[in-house]
C-alpha cells in the first residue's frame, strides 16, 4: 500500500494508483480513531461528508461515510456534489466533530483528495493531520452498509446548500444586489458551483448565465484551476455576449479567478484588492488583513494608506485560518484565489467571494475595469506571473538551500532588500519587485512566482526565477 502523507489542504493521490478504496479506508479510520479519542467540547459525534464531481468521488464519499457510522459517528452525507465552502459551513453550523470532503479541488483529473474540516469549518491543523497519519492501520475498518446506515439512521442523506446559501444572502447586501439589474456570468470550469449564482439569484432583476457547468469529471480537458490558461471557451463566449463580471470558480468553488463583461483577465491579486477596497470605503469595515507571501504587495500599500494592521503567512489557507479564528481579520487572502470574509467561516469560500465582488459593482454602479483603473492610479501598477515547472522532488530542498544561501544582489535594476525563507525562498527588492520559488504542497511541481510594475520586468524575473532552477 502506498505512502499516505498530508499537503498543503488534505491527502491527494492520483485515483487508482494510491487513491483507491483501500486506501480511503484507511484515511477514514485513522480519521475516526482521531475523533473519537479528541472529542471537542460543545460538539456532537456527528460527521459532515461531501464529494466532488470527479471519477468515482460519489463513491469514495459513501465509502468514507460507512466508515465513520462503523465507527458510531452519526454522518451527515450529501446526496450530490456539494461546494466545500457549503460543507464547511455544514459542519459548524451541526456542530459536527468534523467534516470530510471529497475533492482534488484544482488538481488534474487523475487526482482526487481527502480534505479534513475540523469542527470550526476550517481546514485541520497539520497537528491533526500528522496524528492522523501516525494513526493509520492501528485498528482494522470498521463500516456499515449504506443502506444499513440508512436504515438505522446513522448516515443522512442531506443537501447541506440551502442553509449555507441563506446565511450567504445575510452576509452581504442581498437586497441591493437583487435590484441592480448586474448581468453576471460565471465560469463553472465543469465544477461543482455550477448552478450555485442560478439558485442564489433567482427572482432577483440579475441575469446568470452559468458556462461549462455540465458535469464532465474530465473538465473539459483542462485542471479546474482558476488561472487565464483555463478560459478559452468562456472568454471566446463573452467576446460575442458582454456582461457586467465573469467570475470563476475552482473545481470545488472553494477559489476565485475573474475576467472582465469581455472575457478579459481581472487577476485573483486584483479581485482581492477590489474586495479589501470594498469592505474599507464601502462597507467602513476596519480589522486586520492576512494575506499569504504569493499575494500580491499592492495588499501591504492599501493596508498602510488605510491604517490597517497586516500580517503575511506561508502558502495555504490553513495559515490564514489560524489567524481569522483569533478575530478581527477584515479579509484573509491567498494568491490562488482563496478569500475569507468575517463573519462566516474561517475557511475560503469562492461563492461568498462573487456575491460580495456583486455587491461592489451594485454599490459602486461603475465598471470593473474603471474600479481597477482607479486603484492603479492610487497604489501604482502590479504586474503578477507564475511559472509551474515539473523539478524533481529528491532535488528541491538543495535547491532551496541554495537559493537561501546564494540571493542575487539585485531583482533588474532594484537592490535586494529582503530575503524570506519560511516558506520556499522569496527576494523582495526595493521598488517592492519579488520573486519567490516554492515546491507545491498538493503537486510534486515547482512554482516560481514573480510581481513587478510591468509585464516585461514579470517575465524578465520569471526568467530568472528558471535560470536558478538550473544551478542545482
Amino acid at each position: 500500500m502506498g505512502e499516505i502523507k498530508f499537503g498543503t489542504d488534505g491527502w491527494r493521490a492520483v485515483i487508482a494508483e494510491d487513491f483507491t478504496f483501500t486506501n480511503v479506508e484507511r484515511v477514514a479510520q485513522a480519521t475516526a480513531d482521531y475523533w473519537s479519542a479528541h472529542p471537542v467540547a460543545g460538539t456532537e459525534k456527528k460527521i459532515v461528508v461531501g464529494y466532488d464531481r470527479r471519477f468515482l468521488s460519489n463513491l469514495f464519499g459513501e465509502r468514507v461515510a460507512e466508515v465513520f457510522a462503523g465507527n458510531g459517528f452519526q454522518v451527515i452525507l450529501t446526496p450530490q456534489p456539494t461546494p466545500t465552502p457549503s460543507v464547511s459551513f455544514a459542519v459548524k453550523k451541526l456542530r459536527a466533530v468534523g467534516g470530510v470532503m471529497i475533492t482534488a479541488s484544482h488538481n488534474p483529473p487523475v487526482f482526487n483528495g481527502f480534505k479534513l474540516k475540523s469542527h470550526y469549518g476550517a481546514a485541520c491543523e497539520s497537528a491533526t493531520c500528522q496524528a492522523i497519519e501516525a494513526l493509520l492501520d492501528r485498528n482494522d475498518v470498521k463500516a456499515v452498509r449504506l443502506t444499513d446506515g440508512l436504515k438505522t439512521r446513522q448516515i443522512w442523506l442531506r443537501d447541506v446548500r440551502p442553509a449555507h446559501f441563506a446565511a450567504l444572502k445575510k452576509l452581504v447586501d442581498f437586497p441591493l444586489i437583487a435590484q441592480s439589474k448586474l448581468r453576471f456570468a460565471h465560469e463553472a470550469l465543469f465544477g461543482v458551483g455550477a448552478g450555485c449564482f442560478e439558485e442564489l439569484l433567482a427572482g432577483t432583476t440579475c441575469r446568470v448565465t452559468t458556462l461549462n457547468g455540465n458535469h464532465d469529471p474530465l473538465f473539459g480537458g483542462i485542471n479546474p484551476e482558476p488561472i487565464a490558461q483555463n478560459y478559452g471557451r468562456s472568454r471566446a463566449f463573452l467576446a460575442r455576449h458582454p456582461h457586467d463580471l465573469c467570475l470563476v470558480t475552482d473545481g470545488d468553488a472553494d477559489r476565485v479567478g475573474g475576467m472582465d463583461g469581455r472575457g478579459n483577465l481581472v487577476s485573483t491579486h486584483q479581485l482581492v484588492c477590489l474586495l479589501l477596497h470594498h469592505l474599507v470605503e464601502n462597507r467602513k469595515e476596519t480589522g486586520r488583513v492576512v494575506r499569504t507571501l504569493t499575494t500580491t504587495s499592492m495588499v501591504d500599500k492599501m493596508c498602510a494608506a488605510w491604517n490597517l494592521p497586516l500580517m503575511e503567512t506561508g502558502v495555504g489557507f490553513k495559515y490564514i485560518a489560524a489567524e481569522m479564528i483569533k478575530g478581527g481579520v477584515l479579509l484573509g487572502a491567498e494568491e490562488s484565489g482563496g478569500i475569507g470574509f468575517p463573519g462566516h467561516i474561517p475557511e475560503r469560500d469562492g461563492i461568498a467571494a462573487g456575491l460580495f465582488l456583486l455587491e461592489l459593482l451594485a454599490t459602486e454602479r461603475i465598471s470593473i475595469n474603471q474600479l481597477i483603473a482607479r486603484l492603479t492610479r492610487r497604489f501604482g501598477p502590479h504586474c503578477y506571473g507564475r511559472i509551474d515547472a515539473h523539478y524533481p522532488l529528491e532535488k528541491r530542498a538543495q535547491l532551496m538551500e541554495f537559493l537561501r544561501e546564494n540571493p542575487p544582489a539585485k531583482l533588474l535594476r532594484s537592490p535586494l532588500a529582503e530575503v524570506k525563507s519560511y516558506d520556499g525562498v522569496k527576494y523582495v527588492a526595493r521598488d517592492s519587485s519579488w520573486l519567490m520559488l516554492r515546491g507545491s504542497g498538493t503537486e510534486p511541481i515547482l512554482r516560481i512566482y514573480a510581481e513587478a510594475q510591468t509585464d516585461a520586468a514579470v517575465q524578465n524575473l520569471l526568467k530568472l526565477g528558471q535560470r536558478l532552477t538550473r544551478q542545482v
